[in-house]
Parts: C-alpha cells; structure tokens; sequence
C-alpha cells in the first residue's frame, strides 16, 4: 500500500536481522549534471543462454533465465554508464524518483503500464511526458514472462533495480500481488539482466504488522536479505509519512469546517518527508556504500508531529484560530468490529473490514522508529533528512490546491 493512500498516513520482521541505518541528519546536495545524453544502448556481455533461473518467478509458466553479466563493481563506473530500472515508475514517489535519477546522469529505464495512473487516465503519451529523460518501457510487472520479454526487447543490461511498487489501496489481494509478487517480478528480472543491487520503496510501520499488505512487505524485504549471492546488495528505505497523506483536510478546513482527528490528536506522531526529499534519498542509495544491506528508516526535517501539531500548523497558515472535531476510537472500533463479524458470513466484505483496520492503524500507531528495548515509538531514533517542512507544504497546497496530490492507485 502506498504511505499516501490514507488520510492518516505513513507507514518487522527481526528473522534474520538487519542492520538499521540510525544516523544524525545528513542533508546531501542535490546539484548533479543533468541527463543530456541518450541512454546507451550496451550490450549485455555476454550471449543470451537458457539455464533455469536462480529464483523461481512468480508465475504459472516457465520462464528462462536471461544470463547477462554486469559488473559486482557498478559503483565504480560513470553515472551515464549505469542502467538503473525504476519500476513503479508513475506513482506518486516513482515519478520524482525517475526525475531525481535523471538528473543525477543515470540511464533510467521506467517501467509503466500503457495506461498508468489513478484508474488508467494517462495514456502512453502523457506517460513520456511525464518521465521525460528515461527509456521508457511499456510492460506488466505482475506477468513475469512479459516483463522480461520487454526488457529483452530493450538489448540492456541491468545494474540496479530501483522498486516504488505499492498496491493501490492495501487490501488483502492486491497487497499480495503488488507489494510481494511483482516486486518478487522486478527482482528476478533485474538479476536475471545481471543487476547486483535493489532499492526497495517499503514503509516504515511494518515494524509493528497488523495488516496485510505489512504482512506482504515484511516477506518480500526477508527473502530480498536472504539472498545467496554474495555479491548482491539491497538498500531497504523505510520513510514516515508523505506530505500529501496529511493534506487531505486542507480544502474542507478553508472553508471552515473543523480539523478532524481521533482521540486527543497526540497519537500517531510522524517526521513527514516531501516526494522530493524522499526521492534524494532513494538516489542516494543507490552508489552510496554506507547504505548497502541496510534496513534505513527515514523522515522528514524537524520534530515529530501528531495530528494536534499539524492542524495547528494548518490554522496558522490560513490564519484562523483552530477549530477540531474529536472522533473517539470507538466509533471506528465498533465499525470494524460489524465487518469483521459480516466477514464470517459473507467473505467479500473481507476487504472493507482489511480497509477499516488499515485506519484504525494510521489513527493510533506513529510511524517513528519502535525502540526494541522499551517497546515505544522514538522522535530521536528516527533520522531526519532534507529541507522541506509540512508547513511548507501547506502554504503551497493553501495557494495552488491539490493537483497532482491525488490519493489512489499509486502503485505504478
């Protein structure tokens, strides 16, 4: 699911346990030539063999391995010299991140649906338009064998794989087929292309998985760290919050109505990150060395904020004296508790009863680092990174609206 698909967003598996990238506030350039050249059309070195393939794909039909080699030392070679897949390419974090490694001078080959966005509405077209500098291709990244047909098509090698991939609302069906199977996709693909690292968009609240689509997540980022390849890496970035997932209330408190939140708006503490922040970092992972077989949970400058400090942040902006409406838990406890006992009679209400769970979670839990020891969320143990604040945000969101901040299916 992605961070932004709830109005009280953002987001562990400890078999085995990964290192966890815990550091002081690092704010990187973001100054990089840009990407005036055309990818380069390389060849794989070497020829293309049948063999089975090292993980079986996440198909009912056989697929064969396509052995290319690419070097275990990528990080070595010039930036226009290495081919970086992005999939999940045209949602709401995907497209900056094409854009953050365009300008970085890498060769970013997107993939995207012919038709991608919220419900369909981008045509291929618009899609081009969108991650402009990248190779685009056109293909399915829950069809194995289609996939990598696509990229045979392309005659490249792969150096990295780059996952933005969520489900496009969290429940239960999608969450396996997006967050887990064709995430699993990308990564055989991307090996079977000769790539020797992955960065994986995942989501910081699968440190306490209550929910499925945690669940889907928690097994992909297990299996990506058990890999028998010595040679392969991964960075796993989990960030807090998105901006947008917390401006869904702007437009109906400028026209007066109050700020709504459950309890007493002082749980479900975040460090909200912007989709350009977040995207730097994810480009930092990618040739920086300290970020190699690490789990890197990560969010935005400044202090923690619950949902009290945001609507507070909100009435500063516009300018007028807060007014909040206070939801008690019980209410949404009392719904969940209904389609949870419908669900038993009546399995297709499953889904709407996943879907309640999903805000109740993002109404209690905060998404900061879960300090082992003492079993709470931490301000202090979750990095911070980048310049852009949430009041920031809402400035710009007060002026200019929400266009281009819909919430929906984010996943590619």
């Amino acid at each position: 699911m992605s961070l932004s698909s709830s109005p009280f967003n953002v987001f562990a598996s400890y078999t085995p346990k990964p290192k966890t990238f815990l550091k002081d506030s690092k704010l990187l350039s973001r100054s990089h030539q840009p990407n005036s050249f055309p990818l380069q059309t390389q060849k794989p070195s070497t020829n293309l063999t049948l063999t089975r393939p090292k993980l079986k794909p996440i198909s009912s039909l056989e697929t064969s391995e396509i052995n290319t080699s690419s070097s275990p030392t990528f990080r070595n070679k010039p930036a226009n010299e290495i081919n970086i897949l992005v999939v999940g390419s045209t949602g709401y974090i995907g497209r900056f991140v094409v854009k953050e490694l365009v300008s970085r001078g890498f060769n970013v080959i997107a993939v995207a649906r012919e038709k991608s966005g919220v419900r369909g509405k981008n045509n291929k077209e618009e899609t081009l338009k969108q991650l402009k500098g990248a190779n685009v291709c056109f293909s399915d990244v829950t069809d194995i064998t289609s996939l990598q047909e696509s990229l045979q098509n392309l005659n490249l090698s792969i150096d990295v794989v780059v996952s933005c991939l969520a489900s496009r609302n969290g429940g239960i069906k999608d969450s396996w087929k997006i967050d887990y199977e064709a995430t699993k996709n990308s990564l055989v693909a991307g090996q079977n292309f000769g790539a020797k690292h992955f960065v994986l968009l995942s989501a910081i609240c699968v440190q306490k998985p209550l929910l499925e689509f945690q669940r889907a997540k928690l097994k992909f980022e297990a299996e990506l760290m058990n890999q028998k390849d010595s040679t392969f890496t991964y960075s796993i970035v989990r960030p807090t919050a998105f901006f947008k997932s917390l401006g869904g209330q702007v437009e109906i408190v400028k026209e007066g109505k109050p700020y709504v939140m459950f309890g007493d708006g002082k749980l479900c503490a975040c460090k909200p990150i912007s989709e350009e922040d977040l995207a730097s970092f994810i480009a930092d992972c990618v040739l920086e060395e300290d970020k190699m077989n690490q789990v890197l949970p990560i969010g935005g400058p400044g202090k923690a904020l619950t949902p009290l400090e945001q609507g507070e942040i909100l009435f500063r902006v516009l300018g007028r004296e807060p007014k909040f409406l206070k939801v008690p838990f019980e209410v949404m406890d009392f719904v969940i508790g209904v389609l949870d006992g419908v669900a038993k009679v009546v399995p297709g209400v499953k889904e709407a009863a996943e879907f309640g769970k999903i805000g109740r979670y993002y109404a209690a839990e905060s998404m900061l680092i879960l300090d082992p020891e003492t079993g709470e969320y931490s301000e202090e143990m979750t990095p911070s990174y980048g310049k852009d604040t949430l009041e920031d945000f809402f400035e710009k969101v007060v002026r200019e609206g929400m266009a281009g901040q819909e919430l929906g299916e984010q996943f590619f």
